[in-house]
């Protein structure tokens, strides 16, 4: 088993909870981990982005090349674009479809769903509406997690245990919440809607 994974979004949007539940159903799972530190302005709003590489083989690298990812989790769908050369022919490309407009010089949203819809394997959803009617806007990373989680090859049982691992000190309400977010995003995946 192998999976490398680019986590792409603005500062604020949660790429750090996505890592964290990822690597931590990684690590349970008896499977090694490397990611790289997250690169760009984790401060809110400037572009961040992370590497996961999974294996159940010794990993040597922690970045991924050109072509490589099986898997882009974005929060964001311009940042999603700017890793899509990351992207490896048979990789799934998963992405938030709502912009945060951070530059001025932002394209236009329909271009970026245009091309994003270029794709043959990808998900996109508007996730900040999702995790609305889940319960908590500030859940959307959650429902990102969700649709990506049907291609990571992990165990959705130990997602969810991560979930409660890191948002557990929060509370019993906020880690309900984001388990719910999680599967309304695996259930847009499922549903092959996009």
């Amino acid at each position: 088993m192998k999976k490398d994974i680019i986590l792409a979004g603005v500062g604020g949007q949660g790429i750090l909870s996505i890592a964290t539940i990822i690597g931590y159903a990684a690590i349970e799972s008896g499977l090694n981990l490397k990611q790289a530190e997250v690169h760009g302005m984790s401060q809110r709003g400037g572009d961040v982005q992370s590497h996961l590489r999974i294996s159940d083989r010794q990993i040597y690298s922690d970045l991924i090349p050109h072509g490589g990812a099986d898997v882009i989790i974005s929060v964001e769908p311009m940042e999603a674009l700017r890793y899509k050369p990351y992207l490896s022919p048979s990789g799934w490309f998963i992405s938030n479809s709502n912009p945060v407009v951070n530059i001025p010089n932002y394209p236009q949203i329909q271009n970026v769903i245009d091309e994003i819809n270029s794709l043959t394997k990808k998900v996109i959803l508007d996730a900040d509406s999702i995790a609305k009617e889940s319960g908590s806007a500030k859940s959307m990373n959650m429902v990102v997690l969700g649709a990506a989680s049907k291609y990571l090859d992990l165990p959705y049982e130990k997602l969810e245990e991560g979930i409660s691992y890191i948002f557990g000190r929060k509370g019993e309400k906020v880690v309900e919440i984001n388990l719910i977010a999680m599967k309304a995003g695996r259930a847009i995946a499922e549903k092959g809607l996009q």
